[in-house]
């Protein structure tokens, strides 16, 4: 019995791979054959010229063709993923400004401790500007004909030339 198994897979293996040998001769003998490549040629342009007239009948029309709604589906689903985009954006910002506002003090309080602080600046500015002299501190005459950085030495003709520049 399993001999009769193994012989029937055998042949039909055989007849599979046969069967197979054939038809890819067949495929290629007719791939080959200009009468069949120059029919399947026509078919091709004759489908191309088909859906040019429709799309011509259907523009006359004033009706879309798939491709249009193809394009317009692709669009929408864009625009659709954007605007999921921007509402999860608003939704962030919400629970935000929600935090922000139970954490806040109101804006009257915010105000009263702003102005409170200012008063106390503003005192403090008066007592430092009290405590400073009225008038600034005379330069001591020794320190106002100080030179911080004394020029080089000059050459005695660069000394020649700058007197002669002085005099006239």
């Amino acid at each position: 019995m399993a001999d009769d198994d193994a012989s029937g897979e055998k042949l039909r293996d055989r007849i599979t791979r046969h069967g197979e040998d054939a038809l890819g001769k067949l495929a290629q003998d007719l791939l080959e054959n200009p009468l069949i490549t120059g029919a399947i040629t026509r078919a091709f342009e004759a489908r191309e010229k088909a859906v040019a007239a429709q799309e011509t009948a259907m523009s006359a029309l004033n009706l879309p063709s798939a491709a249009d709604l193809e394009r317009l589906t692709r669009r929408l689903r864009s625009v659709s993923q954007r605007l999921e985009g921007i509402e999860d954006g608003v939704d962030r910002l919400d629970r935000r400004l929600q935090e922000v506002s139970r954490t806040a003090a109101p804006p009257d309080e915010r105000l009263a401790a702003i102005e409170a602080q200012l008063t106390k600046l503003a005192g403090e500015v008066a007592h430092l500007a009290g405590s400073l002299e009225a008038t600034p501190r005379q330069v001591p005459r020794e320190q106002e004909r100080l030179e911080v950085d004394k020029p080089a030495p000059k050459s005695s003709s660069a000394r020649k030339r700058s007197s002669r520049a002085k005099k006239s």
